[in-house]
Order: C-alpha cells, then structure tokens, then sequence
C-alpha cells in the first residue's frame, strides 16, 4: 500500500494505492484523484519548467516548459538538453524551441514574448 497526497486539485486528498488490489485506489475524493493515484505509480509524468539562454534581449533567460506531461525519468536527460539551448530574440510565447524532446511527443516551449533589442 502507497500513500500519497493528491495534487490533481487544492483539496490534496490523501491517496492509500494498493499496488496488490489491481492499483485499487481510496482516499480520493473524485474520479481525479484516483486516476492520478494509478498513473503515479505506473506511469509518473511532470511538465518541465526550466530557462535557457537568451540573446539579443535585455534579460539572459527565456523561460519555458513542456507543451505536454514528460515521463518522470526523462526529466534530468531534457534538463541537459536545455543546457545546450540559446534563443535568440526576438522570441513569441508559445514558440517551438525543442521538438518531438527525447522522443517523447512533447515540444519545448517559450512562455515570454521578448522583443529584439
């Protein structure tokens, strides 16, 4: 049996998960809560936010996220990438920087619009 503290919603449901019940999962206060329950044991997923360089622009940094869930364990192989990443203004939120990251469908995005300087 895993606890947990469901972050679908503020209400922050405390979770039992029985991995031995089929993943069965109580302590959830709505359908959310449970499904989130079962993925975070099987399949962990975050949205990445995270910097990169930026040039051509008064700041250094580009802030930017993941356009979709990433699993749990490519977490720190895309954060290197990111490392590697410069921009260059001028820069639209919601522009691709990364496609298709590490091969897992989801795009690495800008969340700022900064003009060129």
């Amino acid at each position: 049996m895993t606890e947990m503290i469901c972050i679908t919603c503020p209400k922050g449901c405390h979770l039992q998960v029985d991995e031995n019940d089929g993943f069965r999962v109580t302590g959830n206060g709505c359908p959310r809560g449970a499904e989130y329950g079962r993925n975070e044991l099987l399949h962990p997923v975050r949205v990445l936010t995270s910097t990169v360089r930026l040039t051509g622009a008064r700041v250094p940094r580009l802030p930017v996220k993941s356009s979709a869930p990433l699993p749990k364990d490519h977490l720190f192989k895309v954060m290197r990438l990111l490392d590697g990443v410069t921009a260059t203004a001028p820069v639209q939120r919601g522009q691709v920087l990364l496609h298709d990251v590490s091969g897992t469908g989801a795009d690495i995005v800008a969340t700022k619009t900064f003009p060129a300087e």
